[in-house]
């Protein structure tokens, strides 16, 4: 079912949401927040990916990104792809005490794709085209507050797997391009 909220144009600046199906907490393990940010560095250096914003939080991930070869969708299928694997082989290890229900719930949203066992990630990407330094500034300012909004810091960028960090100058877990901006995220 489709949410309305597509990739259109490719090349377009986008602010990106997507989830964990059955809004799985599964990033609330640092190994599977950390394949997240290799999956994203991976397409930053290899597909073109350019990464403004980002936050991880326990079940989803929000972007602000734009591809430098126009493919977008390409990119994100991509991640997801890969993340899949890895989470997959994760999960299956000893390391997670979650297994078997995870693995339950995986298998039920596999289930209603054909050729596909387990599903991790949410078919959908709620994707708003950018369209003004306005919505820039409301969606940056979105995505850094998203962990203080959970209470999880005080601060935006005291959350390590946030973009904030990036925009305050302190050491980060992902590189992003910074936009100019006359605002502050904290």
């Amino acid at each position: 079912m489709s949410t309305g909220y597509k990739i259109e144009r490719d090349d377009s600046l986008y602010f990106v949401t997507f989830r964990i199906v059955g809004w799985v907490d599964i990033f609330t393990r640092q190994i599977y927040r950390d394949i997240a940010i290799d999956g994203l560095s991976y397409c930053q250096k290899h597909k073109g990916l350019n990464i403004f914003g980002y936050v991880i939080m326990s079940n989803h991930i929000h972007l602000l990104v734009q591809s430098e070869h126009s493919d977008l969708s390409g990119c994100i299928r991509d991640f997801k792809s890969y993340t899949s694997k890895k989470f997959r082989e994760v999960m299956f290890t000893n390391v997670e005490s979650r297994r078997d229900w995870m693995e339950m719930v995986f298998l039920y949203y596999g289930k209603y794709k054909e050729k596909q066992t387990y599903k991790i990630w949410a078919h959908d990407n709620h994707a708003e085209v950018i369209y003004s330094q306005k919505f820039i500034e409301q969606k940056l300012n979105y995505i850094h507050q998203n962990p203080v909004r959970n209470g999880l810091v005080a601060n935006p960028e005291d959350y390590l797997y946030s973009s904030a960090r990036n925009y305050a100058g302190l050491d980060s877990m992902l590189e992003v391009i910074l936009l100019d901006r006359n605002w502050k995220t904290y």
